[in-house]
């Protein structure tokens, strides 16, 4: 199979991208919830974070969570594609892999509680 070059990569790159996150939305409850806290924090942002810094920060901390669960729904697909039947390293698998998702959203929640904490106030 010869892989694609260019602009013809970056289509089927951005392509496969749009594909997963599409299925991440409609297959991951996880997902869509933190999508939709997103939808929340994002224009937060804008009012919390008093310099570009702080506001990358803001965001990125979240943009981190979505990649952090897709990554973990990568990995329950895979377990569960291999079998259904529990398998210690299965379930490794799948624990490590919220674990990551839970580091995510600690991390939110300390760069939130930083910026506010330093800005002095929430608004």
């Amino acid at each position: 199979m010869i892989k694609s070059r260019g602009l013809a990569r970056f289509y089927y790159a951005s392509k496969y991208t749009i594909q997963g996150i599409k299925a991440a939305f409609r297959h991951e409850p996880a997902f869509e919830y933190e999508v939709y806290a997103f939808i929340v924090l994002f224009p937060a942002s804008f009012f919390v974070a008093q310099s570009p810094t702080q506001w990358a920060l803001l965001v990125g901390s979240c943009v981190l969570v979505f990649a952090f669960e897709l990554i973990n729904s990568a990995i329950e697909a895979v377990v569960d594609r291999v079998g259904a039947e529990y398998h210690e390293l299965a379930g490794r698998a799948k624990d490590l892999g919220s674990a990551t998702v839970t580091m995510g959203l600690i991390i939110v929640v300390l760069m939130w509680g930083a910026v506010i904490a330093e800005n002095g106030s929430l608004f």
